[in-house]
C-alpha cells in the first residue's frame, strides 16, 4: 500500500466520490450553483516546512494567503473571501498586520475561521479561500492534449535563492520572491477561456509538470534551455531549481496555433504518453522532481 501523501489521498479519493472534488486530482474544488461555480481551496503551512523558525510573522501571514490563491489564479478564478485557521504564537501582532496587508494587496475580505492554542513546538495555520470561476467549464490538470505547447508564466529558482538569503541572513540578496509570493491571478483570468489545461507550481516544476501529464494521460515534454530562471541563478543549478518549488508560477497548455495572452515563456510541448508523464531534453528526469509530504 503507498503511504504518505500520495498513499493519504488515494486513501481520501474513496470518500470523495462527488464532482465538485474532481477526483481529488487538482488543487481545487469546483461546486456549480445557479449558473455560476464556486472554486474553493484549503492549503496549510507549518513552521520548519514552509516558514523558517523565528521569520516574521508579517511575512508568514502574506504567504498564507497568497499561496491559497494562486490555487484560485490556477482556474482563472476572482477571490471572494478567505477563512482562517490560526495557532496562536509569540507574535500574533505581527501576524495580523501581515494578514491585513495581504487582504488589502488582493482585495479579498476576510470571512472568518477559528483560533487555537496548543503545546509549544511546531505551528501550523491552514486557510480556504472562495472565488467565483469567471470561465466555465473551469480549467483543470486533466485536459492537455498531444499538439499543445507548454507555457509558463516566470522564472523558476526566485524562491530558492530567497529562502537561501533569508536562512543564511544574507540582505544583499532579495529573499521576497520565498517570503511573500505574488498569485497570478489576472494572468489566470486572462488564460482560463483558452487553456486546456492549467495549475500553479508549488511544489517544482518537474513534479508539477508530471502531475499535469498524468492527470491529462499525455507526457509534458519539456525544453530545459527554454526555461526562464533567475538572472543570478548559476547556471549548475538549474536542474536543482526546477525541482525546488514555490514558485507560485502558472504551468499551462494551449493549442499549437494559440499564442498566449499574457507575456509567458513557451517550454515545451505535449506528447502522447511516452515512457513518463515528464521529459527533460527528451528523456525521464533523474532524482528529486520536487517536494512532496512524506
Amino acid at each position: 500500500m503507498a503511504t504518505g501523501e500520495a498513499g493519504f489521498i488515494a486513501m481520501m479519493r474513496a470518500l470523495a466520490p462527488d464532482p465538485a472534488a474532481r477526483a481529488l486530482s487538482d488543487d481545487v474544488a469546483v461546486l456549480a450553483f445557479g449558473g455560476e461555480c464556486l472554486v474553493i481551496t484549503h492549503d496549510m503551512m507549518v513552521e520548519g516546512v514552509h516558514w523558517l523558525a523565528g521569520q516574521d510573522e508579517a511575512d508568514i501571514a502574506w504567504k498564507l494567503v497568497a499561496t491559497n490563491l494562486s490555487d484560485l489564479a490556477a482556474k482563472g478564478a476572482e477571490p471572494i473571501g478567505v477563512l482562517l485557521g490560526y495557532a496562536l504564537g509569540p507574535d500574533d501582532a505581527r501576524f495580523a498586520a501581515g494578514l491585513g496587508e495581504a487582504l488589502r494587496a488582493f482585495d479579498v475580505p476576510l470571512l472568518g475561521g477559528d483560533t487555537v492554542s496548543g503545546a509549544a513546538g511546531g505551528r501550523s495555520h491552514g486557510l480556504t479561500a472562495l472565488g467565483r470561476a469567471t470561465h466555465i467549464p473551469v480549467p483543470g490538470r486533466n485536459g492537455a492534449r498531444p499538439g499543445d505547447t507548454l507555457w509558463i508564466t516566470g522564472p523558476v529558482g526566485a524562491a530558492m535563492l530567497g529562502f537561501e538569503a533569508l536562512r543564511d541572513g544574507n540582505s544583499a540578496i532579495d529573499s521576497s520572491a520565498f517570503r511573500r509570493p505574488q498569485p497570478r491571478l489576472a494572468e489566470g483570468i486572462a488564460l482560463a477561456p483558452l487553456v486546456s489545461a492549467m495549475m500553479d507550481v508549488s511544489d517544482g516544476l518537474l513534479i508539477d509538470a508530471q502531475r499535469m501529464g498524468a492527470a491529462s494521460s499525455v507526457t509534458l515534454a519539456i525544453d530545459s534551455a527554454a526555461v526562464p530562471f533567475p538572472e543570478s541563478l548559476p547556471q549548475n543549478r538549474r536542474r536543482e531549481a526546477m525541482a525546488w518549488g514555490d514558485d507560485y508560477e502558472l504551468l499551462f497548455t494551449l493549442p499549437p496555433d494559440q499564442p498566449s495572452p499574457i507575456f509567458a515563456c513557451a517550454i515545451g510541448s505535449v506528447l502522447e504518453y511516452r515512457q513518463d508523464n515528464v521529459l527533460i531534453d527528451g528523456a525521464p528526469p533523474q532524482g528529486r522532481l520536487g517536494y512532496c509530504h512524506g
